[in-house]
């Protein structure tokens, strides 16, 4: 998993590529929270549209993440997710929880 990071305002933008799975996912938490705490942004947007695979672990990653945010009164958002990694994101239940965007400009927009 390779993550690239940007901030926007108040929101810190992670451009991830990869697969987001149980081999990835504790060195994956480990990195994204030693950013938030570094950065502290306000907000998240995760850039999906390079990830590949997702599994329960990756998405207890990002619903830990959310967690986090929402406790400072932050908000998350998803955008690019391929159609896989979409479907598996709908059936979590994730998408009710937090924006899903078709591209960057508007979920910045919207965060």
């Amino acid at each position: 998993m390779e993550i690239d990071y940007s901030i926007v305002k108040d929101t810190m933008i992670l451009r991830l590529k990869g697969e987001l799975d149980h081999a990835v996912a504790e060195k994956f938490r480990t990195e994204v929270d030693s950013l938030l705490q570094k950065m502290a942004p306000q907000n998240l947007l995760l850039d999906m549209g390079g990830v590949s695979f997702i599994d329960s672990s990756g998405l207890g990653i990002i619903l830990g993440r959310y967690r986090q945010l929402q406790a400072r009164q932050g908000r998350m958002a998803i955008t690019r997710a391929q159609p896989q990694v979409r479907r598996i994101l709908e059936l979590s239940g994730l998408m009710r929880v937090m924006g899903i965007y078709t591209d960057e400009t508007r979920a910045l927009n919207e965060l």
